[in-house]
């Protein structure tokens, strides 16, 4: 069966009345039917496969915005209508996410913030650690979960295997070797790079029994899988978890951190001013109770409004439907993409394994720069891809097989301002609105690169590693204006 055969046999699998909440998806998705301009002045429907790094927004969440707007007004203490309204949405807003993640809203507590980056940091800040303690993360996480715990406590990084798994047993070996001092075990629940999903309730049962806690960054994870962070007392249950509205589709700057109400009790918050008190006297502050205490300032409600109204609609669609219809697109994909000459997957290649991984593929192809092939695509195919390091460095260098010394060089080059020798790969990734024809224009695409059938003359910027065409007047005044 050639590969349009495949396709649509694909397509009709999609059609299953079983897969029905797939296909509703991308009806339900803003911008899925928006043309952009193209090199040779024609236009075409935008394909967007860089849903890893951000999301666009669902319609209905764009809908509750709008409904929300008329009635903005300041939340809590306020004695108006429009303010008691918001403030009731505000509240409802946490109570959704809590629900999202199967958090019981008893015991703990949902504080918004930007983003998941916010999120980690918050928690690092919050969070006593002892003199000796330990932190333990891995090579595979973003640079999110990586940088802040540093200067916090000793941070222990568990390696990752030859195809960039989470390496188990080594982890295994550092609990053990750590012992007590492990304060905080701190992973992705899904790599931003790879896709590869994590066991984090298993590898949370074994950080319990040392005694220590669980924090999974699930800004990858929340818009692909079901998340439960189990019971307070399961020994696998998640105790922090972390998640980002511009990644489920509510791009409007609002993150979540999700952990016991009797840890944000504790301590002072990192931020102070507005809405963080009960009461200040010039002698005495007493602090708000969670998350009010951990939510300075005037509070972004359309964004938390916007990334509950998400979380619903996700919940609604039904996350095994997403992780079923992302499933067959991946395998779909990669079987499609391996007919590309000079072909290169990094992490799980096999079609057969792809349950393994949320809706992520990278991949180079021989002999062409990362930066020229998104290049190419962007301007001449009308697709938006990714690539670079995605904010996880020291993993795509292990993806890379770099050596030491070749990452100390391009290091050394980035800092001094040159960026044109930069590593790395170029990244598709699908949201649950992504289709077969989403795929079939990116491979028919990487053909034309990897055959050189492309009309462009791109040059390279030493300052940002990109490739730009040398005669381009593409503006944007045409599509959008402040």
């Amino acid at each position: 069966m050639d590969r349009r055969d495949e396709s649509a046999s694909s397509k009709e699998e999609d059609a299953n009345p079983e897969c029905r909440g797939s296909l509703d998806m991308r009806e339900r998705v803003v911008g899925v039917d928006r043309s952009v301009p193209l090199l040779d002045g024609s236009q075409a429907t935008y394909v967007y496969l860089d849903n890893a790094a951000t999301t666009p927004a669902f319609r209905d969440v764009m809908t509750s915005l709008e409904q929300l707007i008329p009635y903005y007004s300041s939340v809590h203490r306020g004695a108006g209508f429009k303010s008691r309204l918001c403030t009731w949405a505000y509240d409802q807003a946490h109570e959704i996410i809590a629900e999202f993640v199967h958090a019981d809203p008893l015991t703990n507590t949902v504080v918004f913030g930007k983003n998941t980056t916010e999120a980690v940091n918050k928690l690092a800040y919050r969070y006593d650690f002892r003199k000796d303690a330990v932190v333990i993360t891995s090579l595979l996480e973003h640079h999110s979960n990586y940088l802040p715990w540093l200067g916090k406590a000793e941070v222990v990084l568990v390696g990752a295997t030859p195809e960039g798994r989470f390496d188990e047993e080594e982890f295994d070996r550092k609990l053990q070797e750590y012992g007590d001092r492990v304060a905080m075990v701190a992973v992705a629940g899904a790599s931003n790079v790879t896709g590869f999903v994590q066991p984090v309730h298993r590898l949370a049962r074994k950080a319990h029994g040392v005694g220590a806690l669980m924090f999974v960054d699930a800004a990858q994870l929340a818009p692909h899988r079901g998340i439960d962070m189990k019971p307070d007392g399961d020994p696998e249950h998640i105790d922090f978890l972390a998640l980002s509205g511009h990644k489920m589709y509510a791009p409007f700057g609002t993150g979540a951190l999700i952990g016991p109400r009797e840890f944000f009790e504790q301590g002072s918050p990192e931020y102070t001013g507005g809405g963080t008190v009960k009461a200040v006297t010039l002698s005495n502050i007493d602090w708000a109770d969670p998350p009010d205490k951990d939510e300075a300032g005037s509070p972004n409600v359309p964004g938390a409004v916007a990334m509950a109204k998400a979380a619903s609609i996700l919940m609604d669609a039904g996350m095994d439907s997403v992780e079923q219809h992302e499933d067959r697109l991946v395998r779909y994909a990669l079987d499609a993409m391996s007919s590309v000459p000079g072909m290169v997957f990094y992490g799980e290649s096999d079609p057969g394994r792809s349950r393994e991984r949320v809706g992520v593929i990278p991949f180079n192809i021989e002999g062409i720069d990362h930066a020229l092939l998104a290049a190419v695509a962007g301007y001449e195919g009308g697709i938006g891809i990714r690539n670079g390091c995605f904010c996880a460095h020291p993993y795509v260098s292990h993806l890379l097989g770099l050596r030491p010394e070749e990452s100390d060089s391009w290091r050394a080059q980035a800092v001094a301002g040159d960026r044109s020798r930069l590593p790395g790969m170029v990244r598709a990734s699908f949201g649950c609105y992504s289709n077969t024809d989403d795929v079939d224009r990116l491979v028919d695409m990487l053909h034309r690169v990897a055959t050189g059938d492309y009309d462009g003359e791109y040059e390279k910027s030493d300052i940002t590693g990109e490739y730009f065409l040398r005669e381009y007047s593409g503006g944007f005044e045409g599509f959008f204006r402040i």
